[in-house]
């Protein structure tokens, strides 16, 4: 199995309507040998409003299997080294330090979110994150996956980006 970022990695069917909330599923595809790093890397992630009023849903095209597929493929199979290499290029233009990674976003996103001030529980932040739970009792392991999708979509729509702007291309 090759592990990189789920994002280069969904189908169009992975969009799913859940308790009337769009989502991203982020789930194994072994007919293409590719799955999350983890078991809770298998999860629903509640499309932010901002995406969707975006246009995010206007890369859904019927004929398309990836959600992204113009991301081109190594000869590897992977599907993120042009975008790991474009992130790369632009983090030495920015002058930004070696330790930023990809998967720093997704630290950024959990520091932002456990310092907000809201009443939601870390618990639903690691399962949109698809972090393993840092609580490790009975309950938690047991019923993480029953998180209602409105709680999930709350974490999602308590993140605040004012300068967002997302320009998709006509086709």
């Amino acid at each position: 199995m090759v592990f990189e970022p789920s994002i280069c990695n969904l189908r169009c069917h992975d969009i799913k309507n859940v308790q009337g909330v769009a989502c991203f599923h982020v789930r194994p595809h072994p007919e293409d040998g590719w799955s999350p790093k983890s078991a809770a890397g298998t999860r629903l992630v509640p499309i932010h409003s901002q995406l969707i009023q975006a246009g995010i849903m206007g890369f859904l095209k019927p004929s398309q299997h990836f959600l992204f597929p113009d991301l081109p493929t190594s000869s590897e199979g992977v599907r993120s080294a042009a975008f790991g290499q474009a992130f790369s290029k632009l983090k030495t233009k920015l002058d930004l330090p070696a330790e930023i990674t990809f998967d720093s976003f997704r630290h950024t996103v959990f520091t932002k979110l456990r310092n907000q001030n809201a009443s939601f529980r870390e618990l639903w932040i690691d399962k949109v994150l698809g972090h393993e739970a840092s609580h490790r009792s009975q309950g938690t392991m047991n019923y993480t996956s029953s998180i209602d999708v409105q709680n999930l979509k709350s974490v999602i729509e308590a993140l605040e980006f004012p300068t967002f702007q997302l320009d998709i291309p006509e086709s």
